[in-house]
């Protein structure tokens, strides 16, 4: 009987031989497919298609080239023709001929339009506008020769200008009628309108400059003409004419804009001043006329904009003629005001934005204009510092100007003109995202009136510090009770502070006041602000060295009064833990201490003392978990001051000064080792034991005597026995090498001597041997890599 695995077994089997079958039929496929497309014939590529040769231009550009240069040579032949041959006929052929020529050329575009040949029809017109021109030349020329010529060429182009309006209008399109959509629409000229458009600009001017007009009348023409090109801008749907009159509009609008500006700058008397006014006030109607009905919305913000300004030109104007100068620009700053009223009506947002944008320009001039006596009054004081106690000076404004700065003219006004400013930032500026940047820049603009108030109404001395001073309690009292403190609210009280610091220098008694009342009020307020402590600190600085100096001290006993700052500052940053204030307040410490050592230099024992004392500061601080570093610094201060004194008692010995590194870094890598095992001996123990093996070992090389090089051979085998003992490496070394070079410096006679003694033919002998050795070697190496090879080639 057959046997019948198990059904599972079975199933096994089956799906074993299937894939089986399935992976031999995907082979046969795949030969089979193969060798249908090696029996294929093989299939050429198609040729490539020929090169086509393109025209380089186009059809309609080269009717265009041929028809301008067509018209361009006909011009110039009329031209010569009125020119040239002229004289040559009677009155009548000339008239005859011009004539004809004229009505052919203004005629002939009738036919090419009913043709559809327009380009050809612009170019014939083109023709005929020219010859018009030369008409009107020949007329005058001939009939009347003795008339104005400007005032002969204004009148011509108004007619010109009309007749080629008419000309265009009656060669113009019409619109097709309802119903008729099958039928053709007529074709138009685009040459003639926009020509006699340019033609149009010049009438007024020439009349102006015929008549013999002044500056006003002329400005006049310019403003009246923009005008006109305006209203066809707007109104006119033609594109050509459109851009024709914007660029009239602009170029002439500018131009007249800016003659009219000048006129009301150097206008002296009220007639002058009113119509310079009145120019202005026109050109800006016409530009808030036109920034109506502009669809752009840009374009009519700055239309609107250029309107604003020139209505601040014009009311400015009017007062300042009669003002004195330091009132000019409040005058101007008033009417901008007045201007950035009208945002509050109800014109179209566009124009309201672009009156905002002129009124914020003009007030953005006059506070550039009202700096430079706030430079002055800032930075004027500065100069004191190397005029110390001089003696105070008998007003606030020649307290900033003593030291050979200038006072700047008109410097009256500035305080208002930064007050002006302030108000409208702090009342126009609300409910936007703008009013905490508004809020700061209006209390900038108070403080920087503030501060300039007493040098421009050049009161006393101690009035104006005292002013000073009290704008500095104001701003601190701000920064006090403002919910969230901000350094740029902080700012102007300390730059003020500062400025008030410089101005005390004057006098001793006012020095030592100002420093103890700045020292006093920063310390105050030090809770609301990272830079109050430092600024508190600073001034404990300055308050220290100012003491020291009205009693008479020098500077290294000065030192020594200057140290309380660094302490103050050590107690000050353990107390402020988590603060952002610890580490300002630290590093204006350690800056307090620099400067007392740099006053002790003078006086090197006080300056071993004022290192030790900052060892002391520097120790007491390390004494926290998180500022372990400055331990470092201690150990650092106390071996300079050790170093120092030292110096001072005449000690000459290396070791003296290397031996109070060695102790504490030695002690410091003990201590790092036993924390953790793992430290290598070169850093735990190499530092320290180099400070003064190294040194001494060089000092003795050089010492004659036997007592320093004993005992540098004796410590350096201790060393090295130590690190024998304690397996090592870095005192094993270093002990080590120090000994044999310590020894080979006790032998270098002796062996001096030997060599000496020796036979000359003894170094040359030894040289051989070495020599001999190194060539066997290197023979044995080469022998050994052949049988190596040899070897490996009877390998198989």
């Amino acid at each position: 009987m057959t046997h019948l695995p198990p059904p599972a077994e079975e199933l096994r089997l089956l799906d074993t031989e299937l894939r089986q079958l399935d992976a031999r039929r995907a082979l046969l496929l795949a030969r089979r497919a193969w060798l249908i497309t090696a029996l294929r014939p093989p299939v050429a590529p198609p040729p490539p298609p020929p090169p086509v040769r393109r025209p380089e231009t186009t059809a309609p550009r080269v009717q265009n080239v041929l028809l301008v240069l067509g018209g361009a040579l006909l011009t110039i032949a009329a031209i010569a023709f009125t020119l040239v041959s002229w004289g040559r006929m009677g009155i009548a052929g000339r008239a005859l001929v011009l004539g004809a020529v004229t009505l052919a050329s203004l005629g002939s575009p009738v036919l090419l339009l009913r043709h559809r040949l327009r380009s050809t029809a612009e170019a014939v017109a083109g023709l005929g506008l020219a010859l018009t021109v030369l008409d009107v030349y020949a007329l005058h020329e001939v009939a009347l020769p003795d008339t104005n010529g400007l005032g002969y060429a204004a009148i011509a182009s108004a007619l010109l200008a009309a007749l080629w309006t008419a000309y265009g209008l009656a060669l113009g399109g019409t619109r097709r009628p309802t119903g008729e959509a099958a039928a053709p629409a007529r074709l138009t000229l685009r040459l003639p309108l926009p020509t006699a458009l340019a033609a149009a600009q010049l009438p007024l001017i020439l009349w102006a400059a015929a008549a013999d007009a002044g500056a006003p009348v002329m400005t006049g023409a310019l403003l009246v003409t923009a005008a006109l090109d305006t209203a066809v801008a707007l109104r006119v749907p033609v594109r050509s004419v459109c851009l024709v009159a914007a660029v009239g509009a602009y170029g002439l609008g500018g131009w007249g804009s800016f003659a009219a500006g000048w006129l009301s700058w150097t206008a002296t008397g009220p007639s002058a001043v009113a119509r310079a006014a009145a120019l202005l006030l026109f050109a800006a109607a016409v530009a808030l006329a036109a920034a109506w009905r502009l669809p752009d919305t840009n374009v009519a913000t700055w239309v609107a904009s250029a309107s604003g300004l020139l209505t601040v030109a014009a009311l400015g104007g009017v007062p300042r003629s009669s003002l004195p100068g330091e009132w000019t620009v409040p005058g101007y700053l008033v009417c901008a005001v007045a201007v950035l009223a009208a945002v509050r009506t109800r014109l179209p947002e566009p124009m309201r934005r672009g009156l905002a944008l002129a009124a914020a320009s003009v007030q953005a001039v006059a506070v550039v204009w009202a700096l430079p006596p706030v430079a002055v009054a800032l930075l004027g004081p500065v100069a004191r510092v190397g005029r110390v106690w001089t003696g105070a000076p008998s007003t606030a404004r020649e307290a900033v100007t003593t030291v050979g700065v200038p006072w700047p003219p008109y410097a009256a006004t500035s305080p208002l003109v930064l007050v002006v400013v302030a108000t409208v930032l702090a009342v126009a500026v609300r409910g936007t995202k703008w009013r905490p940047r508004a809020t700061i820049g209006a209390s900038a603009l108070v403080w920087a009136a503030a501060l300039v108030l007493p040098a421009a109404l050049d009161i006393p001395y101690w009035a104006g510090m005292s002013a000073q001073g009290l704008t500095i309690v104001a701003a601190l009292a701000y920064v006090a009770r403002s919910a969230e403190p901000r350094p740029v609210l902080f700012l102007p009280a300390l730059v003020s502070s500062v400025s008030l610091a410089c101005l005390s220098l004057a006098a001793e008694g006012t020095t030592l006041g100002v420093l103890a009342a700045l020292t006093v009020l920063f310390a105050a307020v030090s809770g609301r602000s990272r830079l109050a402590p430092v600024a508190a600190l600073a001034y404990a600085t300055a308050l220290a060295c100012a003491v020291g100096a009205s009693l008479g001290w020098q500077s290294p006993y000065i030192a020594l009064l200057v140290l309380l700052v660094p302490v103050v500052a050590a107690l000050l940053a353990a107390r402020l833990a988590g603060s952002p204030a610890r580490v300002p307040v630290e590093v204006t410490g350690a800056v307090a201490g620099l400067l007392a050592v740099g006053l002790a230099v003078p006086d090197p024992p006080l300056l071993a003392l004022v290192l030790a004392l900052c060892a002391v500061i520097a120790a007491g601080t390390a004494v926290r978990e998180d500022r372990r570093p400055a331990g470092y610094a201690a150990t650092a201060l106390f071996v300079l001051a050790a170093w120092v004194r030292l110096a001072c008692w005449g000690v000459g010995s290396v070791e003296a000064y290397t031996l109070p590194v060695t102790v504490p870094a030695l002690l410091v890598g003990a201590f790092g080792r036993r924390k953790d095992p793992l430290t290598s001996s070169w850093t735990a123990y190499g530092a320290g034991l180099s400070v003064t093996l190294v040194p001494s070992l060089l000092t003795a090389w050089i010492d004659p005597d036997w007592p320093r090089p004993l005992l540098l051979g004796v410590a350096a085998l201790a060393v090295t026995l130590v690190g024998a003992r304690h397996r090592l490496r870095a005192p094993l070394v270093l002990g080590g090498g120090v000994l044999a070079l310590d020894a080979l410096h006790e032998l270098a006679p002796y062996l001096v001597q030997m060599a000496g003694a020796l036979p000359r033919w003894v170094p040359p002998a030894l040289a051989g041997l070495v020599l001999l050795a190194l060539g066997a070697t290197y023979e044995q190496r080469i022998r050994d890599a052949r049988r190596v090879r040899e070897v490996l080639g009877r390998m198989r």
